[in-house]
């Protein structure tokens, strides 16, 4: 008995686990229903389809829970779906019923957050030369973009709509009002804005136009962009011209995006630090619906994430956006420089590193003993009436709050400070533990009354931190040890940090950024990622304007606004590769977004403005896994001579080696491919995937004993030469035998195809990724393909 009891314990505890997780696993929460394309190819009503849906959840919810049975979202344009509350049996039942293709917990994505177009060869100056296509008259095809983010700040200069004409009589979609947002903030530029009930979080500082108060209404929400992460992308993408733009007298010059005459419609399905997947995956769908060309995303999920292709709403919406011939661009993620980072990574969209330009915002710092050091930053005084002055200087490892708090006090954690020792002194952190971001660093020392920042990086950073009107600088360890030094040699230690300075033409430019997510991807290493890197660093662009949180107690006539800003990010490289496709789009009208793909990708630049290979922020040679096919190059990508266009056939092709059921397949299957048959045994040759007519090749696997292997590629010949010879040469390392067969290919009128087969093997060759180039030149083009191959 006494034994008995002695367990009873445990026995209780373990019973009460049980009752908890079954408990928990019956919680009903948001999830996903995917049930692939239209039926039939028909596009039932918004209320047929609503209806269809609600008749499946009332099959499953329990009758005492009816109120559960309603839709958050549904999806039935360009695929079927729906989003609702299930318990975790409820989902897994409707997992295996034959009309769904998978059913999976709606996830959180994230944000990933001019002289850039200048540094990429597109100055002002080609709009009003380029023939008929220049920015005053118009270009050949209306391009409008569907932008899905944080909504849009319609006063903005760069969504005027002067010098643009009529809206297309194709556009279908709608300007929705919101409570600050009405009808007449759409125009000839701004066509479109929809929301999706997201809530906002008021900024203190946000500075509303004169619009009229609206007293808020089901649906609640706006298109108004209350973080500025949309506004940003849109302006980059496709911002009308704005001369003398700057931020706080920083980055001067003339903001403008890649087609300054493209159209924009805006989807606010995110919020800050809030986009949840089925709202994306409705937004894709209305964009679908409303007529858009290209839509650009610069959003995802953290790659610790990533599961499936079937549980990804980007990857979803995007697959049926190409069964529409619309492109989906989407940033590859913040979170390098560790390789298998990247995300966004499916075959059918475009997938975009961050570089940044020559351009660097420069911070000085004087310490008491007159040593001048350099760091970056961008810090300004918005009041311009005082100057930088000097004051006493501390490291926090030195002002603990308490003993115990010397190591956290030395990366300046939240509660590791002593305030009063902090006060009126710039504080010296460290930026050595990557849990605590810069912001949060500030946040910390000027709460406590600090009077300015200094950061000291292990490794260089290349995208610089905006902080605003408090004084900030960011130096490497060379520089923080000077300053370390002369702290602990000095009774009284003292510095000087000056507002930022724009270092213009400054080289090497481009550098892969740091942040910048790596391939390979984890999904399939069998489809090169990211595909291309574009300007991601210190990008000036359009922002919702926010009084200067010193100047905000002064007179309205005299507070500090900027209508512009300064940002970093995969976020801000994506809409350039958006707007670089209207462009092109805007000038071949009839070539696909696959062909502008591969235009894009096969004339990019692997060089930077030393006339020497690109690299990373450590100095080495980047690789297609940081950079993919290389820098973005618009201009040459309107003449590539030739395109491997990648077709739907080739994407139900990657279902079939990637995995998926039969069933799965004629779900997803529109009905221009519901009889489309998987290759006998595609299921087990995921090594397949290689031989997709993608613009670049990658090889998971290739054993040193296997022999060779061998991928297929068709090119199309789009030069104005119809007759024309192509000649290939190979760049690989050591080791790696490369062939290409044949290693001529003829074009002549009325033959615009020609096929050729590349063998690599590895018997020689290094352990670990190999890198190199396949090259065709017929004397007036080069076409770069760029490959990697895992040897082992």
């Amino acid at each position: 008995m006494a034994s008995l009891f002695h367990f009873s314990p445990i026995i209780s505890t373990v019973f009460f686990l049980i009752t908890s997780c079954y408990a928990l696993n019956q919680t009903p929460k948001p999830y996903i229903v995917y049930m692939g394309s239209p039926l039939n190819n028909t596009r039932d009503s918004a209320e047929i389809a609503e209806l269809s849906h609600l008749r499946i959840l009332s099959s499953i919810i329990p009758s005492e829970e009816s109120e559960r049975i309603s839709l958050r979202h549904y999806y039935h344009h360009a695929y079927r779906g729906f989003c609702a509350l299930l318990t975790e049996d409820e989902a897994t039942l409707l997992s295996g019923d034959e009309e769904v293709v998978s059913v999976f917990p709606d996830p959180v994505l994230q944000l990933h957050t001019t002289r850039s177009w200048d540094f990429l060869g597109l100055e002002s100056s080609y709009y009003s030369t380029s023939s008929s296509y220049h920015y005053s008259h118009g270009s050949s095809y209306d391009v409008i973009i569907g932008v899905i983010d944080t909504g849009i700040w319609p006063e903005s200069p760069s969504f005027d709509d002067q010098h643009i004409g009529k809206v297309p009589s194709r556009w279908k979609g709608v300007c929705m009002e919101g409570f600050d947002f009405d009808k007449s903030n759409c125009n000839r530029k701004l066509i479109g804005a929809r929301f999706y009930n997201i809530e906002d979080q008021e900024s203190t500082f946000t500075k509303l136009p004169n619009v009229s108060t609206k007293i808020p209404s089901e649906p609640k929400g706006t298109p108004r962009d209350k973080v500025g992460h949309g506004t940003n992308t849109a302006s980059i993408a496709a911002g009308g011209i704005v001369p003398n733009a700057n931020y706080y007298g920083l980055a001067n010059g003339t903001a403008r995006g890649g087609l300054p005459s493209a159209r924009i419609a805006t989807y606010k399905a995110c919020s800050e630090g809030n986009c949840q997947g089925s709202a994306i995956l409705k937004a894709i769908d209305d964009a679908i619906k409303d007529g858009v060309d290209i839509i650009s995303i610069s959003i995802g999920r953290s790659f610790v994430f990533q599961t499936d292709f079937k549980d990804d709403p980007i990857a979803i919406g995007a697959f049926h956006a190409a069964e529409k011939g619309v492109m989906v661009v989407c940033s590859g993620g913040n979170e390098g420089p560790d390789p298998y980072t990247v995300t966004n990574s499916a075959p059918w969209i475009f997938t975009v590193a961050a570089s940044t330009i020559d351009r660097k915002f420069q911070s000085t710092i004087v310490l008491g003993n007159n040593v001048s050091l350099k760091g970056s930053g961008i810090s300004y005084n918005p009041t311009g009436r005082s100057r930088s002055r000097t004051y006493p200087l501390a490291f926090g490892e030195n002002i603990p709050f308490h003993p115990s708090l010397t190591s956290q006090a030395r990366n300046c954690m939240p509660g590791s400070l002593d305030a009063k020792r902090v006060a009126g002194k710039i504080i010296v952190c460290m930026n050595d533990d990557w849990t605590i971001s810069r912001e949060i660093k500030k946040l910390v020392v000027q709460d406590a009354k600090a009077k300015g920042l200094i950061l000291i990086d292990e490794a260089e950073k290349s995208s610089p931190f905006d902080s605003g009107n408090f004084h900030f600088a960011e130096v490497g360890k060379l520089a923080g040890a000077k300053i370390l030094q002369y702290i602990n040699s000095s009774q009284n230690p003292l510095a000087t940090i000056f507002p930022a300075n724009e270092i213009r033409r400054f080289k090497p430019a481009p550098v892969v950024a740091d942040f910048s997510s790596r391939g390979p991807a984890t999904l399939t290493e069998n489809i090169l990622k990211p595909d291309i890197s574009a300007p991601g660093v210190g990008i000036l662009s359009a922002m919702i304007p926010k009084v200067d949180e010193v100047s905000s107690n002064l007179l309205p006539e005299k507070q500090s606004t900027s209508l512009f800003g300064i940002t970093s990010g995969t976020s801000m490289a994506c809409p350039h590769v958006t707007g670089a496709m209207s462009f092109i789009k805007s000038i071949h009208p009839t070539w696909s977004f696959s062909m502008i793909k591969s235009a894009i990708m096969t004339t990019a630049t692997i060089s930077n403005n030393l006339r020497k290979h690109l690299t990373n922020t450590s100095g080495l040679y980047s690789n297609p896994h940081e950079i993919g096919a290389g820098e973005l190059s618009p201009i040459k990508a309107l003449d590539p001579g030739l395109v491997f266009e990648t077709t739907m056939n080739d994407y139900y092709k990657f279902l079939c080696y990637y995995g998926f059921k039969e069933k799965e397949l004629r779900l997803v299957a529109s009905k221009n491919y519901k009889n489309f048959d998987c290759p006998k045994n595609a299921s087990t040759k995921k090594e397949f995937i290689s031989d997709i007519n993608y613009p670049s090749i990658s090889i998971e696997k290739l054993k040193q004993n296997q022999g060779v292997v061998k991928v297929k590629r068709v090119a199309t010949n789009v030069g104005s030469d119809r007759n024309s010879t192509y000649t290939c040469s190979t760049i690989a390392p050591p080791g790696l035998v490369v062939r290409v067969s044949p290693r001529k290919i003829a074009f002549v009128k009325g033959i615009k195809k020609a096929s050729f087969e590349v063998s690599f093997d590895g018997k020689k060759a290094s352990k670990g990724y190999n890198f190199g180039i396949i090259m065709w030149s017929d004397g007036s083009h080069k076409v770069q393909m760029v490959f990697a191959v895992n040897v082992e």
